[in-house]
């Protein structure tokens, strides 16, 4: 078999190129299921790329499901082999009414249908009979303490701990610069109210998680929606334009395993991110509740880490690790510490202590280590999975996105495409996902969706994502007839 030379002057890598060179042969059948590769010698000479740049392609070529290794024999394509959809183009805005949001969010209630809807993690990847367990121990030991009326910032025990877990962040803080609130999404609501005033604009990443939009909507904030790229966030091209124009009062970003594109910004980026917000004086909430959800290495910076003038609020929570019902999260606010602890007294007056005290104690022995080693694998391999049944039962024309963390996918359908159809359409086949519409304010995204991976994998699973593409592939096919009669 010959392979074409590869192109120096082209955009990609060399080892991206020579991956796309031999997907695009599986694609054309010239390399079919069971078929042995090139060697990685023979490679390395058709191309005149080296040897190490042959193997990095291999990898890749196994990341996306299509070849795998066998000892002592070579690389060879996989029976269940699939050309995966493309990844989205970056994304820029192009209103939307807030009750789909949360008919969404509502679906959840029923257990009759398949969620994909919610970035929620599935119960059956939670660690409920330790959980159990701890919260029976505080009640039975720390009954005083557990039943006692609180204050902000919380329980010190909980503080400590997650102090040492922001080391791995990157983040040097110390317990009483931790505020416990009720979740992140609580966190970034007081982070807000602490930094701006009615009337004022905030810039976000589009698309963004649709909460945000209640918060900016309650309090009278206006959102500036800034271009993301599904690889690395938002476009820090954009924001200074923005930040040179005094358009901004603050930023609200979600830098690790964004939420719905899954992007990672590099520590490079997050750096330049936190020295122009400093230079500019605009603080930055930083939403980092996915952050301990990476597949591969070590755990993902926050931008926290860059911060050398206190201006970044950071905010996470335990929510998509170890139990939303938990109701446990952080902000860690400095030099607006006192504005933080004083909103959330007016508002709820505390967290309660028992889950506190409970995830204080799971934290402490290791537990949280050990379970998050579990989830990172389950969502990986689920991920994995989702993508390639997208990639059997969509239209040739999905595309869909890779991210290397998080539990969610967004896809991205031929313009003409109307995803809240397909909502109203798979909700009345017992599947839940989350259009695209819902993540701006724009009118942007309506040929895109949300799917979330949190689900073990199953036949009910499975039939819903084929489900779920013939009904793309139906409406599709319905509205090329229209024009074709019209």
């Amino acid at each position: 078999m010959h392979v074409t030379p590869i192109d120096p002057a082209h955009g990609k890598s060399l080892y991206e190129q020579v991956a796309d060179r031999v997907q695009g042969l599986i694609a054309e059948g010239t390399l079919q299921p069971g078929d042995r590769l090139p060697s990685v010698r023979k490679l390395h000479e058709q191309l005149s790329v080296s040897i190490s740049t042959v193997l990095e392609a291999y990898r890749v070529l196994e990341d996306r499901g299509l070849i795998q290794a066998r000892p002592q024999s070579g690389y060879y394509v996989r029976h269940t082999a699939l050309i995966e959809p493309e990844e989205p183009e970056s994304s820029a805005p192009d209103t939307v009414d807030n009750s789909l949001a949360y008919q969404v969010m509502q679906a959840m209630r029923d257990p009759k249908v398949v969620q994909l809807g919610a970035a929620v993690p599935h119960t059956d990847l939670l660690p409920l009979a330790t959980l159990n367990r701890l919260i029976g121990h505080v009640l039975r030991y720390k009954s005083a303490e557990a039943h006692a009326d609180s204050v902000p910032p919380g329980s010190e025990a909980l503080r400590h701990e997650v102090a040492r877990r922001l080391m791995d962040a990157g983040c040097s803080v110390t317990p009483d610069q931790i505020v416990i609130t009720n979740g992140a999404f609580e966190a970034v609501y007081l982070s807000l109210r602490a930094v701006t005033r009615p009337g004022d604009t905030v810039a976000i990443e589009s698309p963004t998680y649709f909460d945000f939009f209640e918060a900016f909507e309650l309090l009278h904030l206006n959102a500036l929606e800034l271009p993301a790229n599904p690889q690395d966030g938002v476009s820090l091209t954009h924001l200074e334009q923005a930040l040179q124009a005094q358009q901004i009062t603050a930023c609200l970003l979600v830098p690790n395993f964004s939420n719905p594109l899954g992007s990672c910004m590099s520590d490079a980026k997050k750096k330049q991110l936190a020295a122009m917000l400093a230079r500019y004086e605009v603080p930055l909430i930083e939403d980092d509740v996915f952050g301990d959800l990476h597949f591969k290495g070590a755990r993902p910076k926050a931008v926290k880490a860059f911060d050398r003038q206190d201006n970044i609020l950071y905010c996470s929570s335990v929510s998509k690790t170890v139990s939303p019902g938990l109701r446990i999260g952080w902000a860690v606010a400095r030099r607006y510490q006192s504005q933080v602890e004083r909103f959330k007294w007016v508002i709820n007056q505390t967290t309660a202590m028992t889950p506190q005290l409970a995830l204080a104690a799971f934290l402490v022995n290791g537990g949280y280590d050990r379970h998050l080693r579990h989830l990172r694998r389950a969502y990986e391999t689920q991920m994995t999975r989702m993508r390639r049944a997208i990639a059997d039962y969509f239209p040739a024309e999905t595309k869909v996105t890779r991210p290397r963390g998080g539990q969610v996918l967004w896809l991205q359908m031929p313009p003409e495409f109307n995803a809240v159809d397909l909502y109203q359409a798979s909700l009345q086949r017992g599947i839940s996902i989350a259009p695209g519409a819902i993540f701006s304010k724009t009118g942007s995204y309506r040929n895109c969706f949300r799917l979330n991976c949190s689900m073990p994998w199953s036949e009910q699973l499975e039939e819903a994502i084929k489900t779920l593409g013939y009904l793309c592939k139906k409406q599709l096919a319905e509205k090329m007839l229209r024009e074709i009669e019209g």
